[in-house]
């Protein structure tokens, strides 16, 4: 695929971005006009595509290392500490958002095993554990009887190691067991060439087919099958399911974390990534603005949280403010600097430890 930037990717991350904004700002469906709609439309499948994206993003970074995997890993490891100790740090910030950062950077270590799998083997783990890891979820959950955790970790809970790894493997808002799913659908994706035309109709057209598929599939579970006659009221989730029947693992609603959620919303992240790469290039070259502000999703994700956290107002023209300004922010870095802000530091700290394990003489053996 060569070094330079898919401008498809950084388009698919700009919808994501965007989209989780909108859950961030408008209070839920029942939002009046546009806002209402956009938040039914992203609601759940904005983090899913933004997981699916990070695996993407991991598996281009780390491709071709050849005897450099060990430096790789490390890179990686680092990455993902540094990513998780930030999400800690904004939810100390006062944010009153789920931050989606610390689960993110503990799948990156999840998926460090499976970097350099091949392309088909990556997709079938990816879709058996999209499939099974909920089901192990749920499981355990009910076996060990614990429950759905709301409350956001912070880096207090660095002095309670085991109610933080539980909640971010098992009962948080975005529990890894489920979707380190979406990174290695994502690690998939990067092995194949997205700059082909083949390529990008066969993810839309297999992405549709996921998602709709899961989505009936579940319906007719729910409907016909009498699955629903076995369910307490409808409830949002909030990252897991009750384990008081297994007819719950049936439901596809967003941020339920089931078998037919990661399906539906995978699917749905493969189509927006397959549509967005068949864009010409006619048409790519004038959303540059938008291609940066994708480019940046770390630091775009960051200001958006503080941003969010000085004036949580829910009004359409937060949404529109913090887009707008995200938009020439980004573009204006990108033509002075390149890289984002953030992407730079963890970045550069990452390759420092990774050309440390590169060293044939390490410092502290000199």
């Amino acid at each position: 695929m060569g070094s330079a930037r898919i401008v498809g990717v950084d388009l698919a991350r700009a919808i994501a971005i965007v989209g989780m904004m909108a859950i961030h700002v408008f209070p839920g469906e029942e939002t009046p006009g546009a806002g209402g709609v956009l938040y039914t439309v992203a609601h759940g499948r904005a983090s899913a595509l933004f997981g699916v994206l990070a695996g993407l993003s991991l598996g281009l970074s780390t491709r071709g290392r050849g005897d450099r995997r060990a430096a790789a890993r490390t890179s990686v490891v680092v990455r993902g500490v540094l990513v998780a100790l930030l999400g800690l740090l904004l939810v100390d910030a006062g944010s009153r958002i789920a931050i989606i950062l610390p689960y993110y950077g503990v799948a990156f270590v999840v998926v460090l095993p499976f970097l350099w799998w091949p392309a088909r083997r990556l997709a079938v783990l990816a879709g058996g554990w999209l499939v099974l890891a909920p089901v192990a979820s749920f499981a355990l959950r009910a076996v060990y009887e614990l429950p759905a955790r709301y409350e956001q970790p912070t880096l207090g809970w660095l002095s309670r190691p085991g109610d933080l790894l539980e909640t971010l493997t098992l009962t948080g808002y975005y529990p890894v067991i489920g979707w380190a799913g979406y990174l290695l659908l994502g690690l998939a994706v990067s092995k194949l060439d997205l700059r082909s035309t083949v390529v990008g109709t066969r993810l839309l057209g297999a992405g549709a087919l996921t998602a709709g598929g899961s989505w009936i599939a579940s319906a007719l579970l729910l409907g016909p099958l009498g699955g629903r006659t076995a369910l307490s009221q409808v409830q949002d989730f909030y990252g897991t399911v009750p384990t008081d029947t297994r007819w719950w693992l049936a439901i596809a609603a967003p941020h339920s974390g089931t078998p037919f959620d990661l399906l539906h919303t995978a699917g749905t992240a493969l189509t927006v990534v397959g549509a967005l790469c068949l864009l010409p290039a006619a048409v790519t070259r004038f959303l540059q603005p938008v291609a940066a502000f994708g480019a940046m999703p770390l630091t775009i994700y960051t200001a958006h949280v503080i941003a969010l956290a000085a004036w949580p107002a829910e009004t359409t023209t937060v949404l529109v403010v913090h887009v707008f300004v995200g938009v020439v922010s980004a573009t204006g870095w990108r033509l002075a600097v390149g890289r984002g802000p953030l992407e730079i530091v963890v970045g550069r700290a990452a390759s420092g430890a990774a050309a440390l394990v590169r060293s044939p003489r390490l410092p502290w053996t000199a």
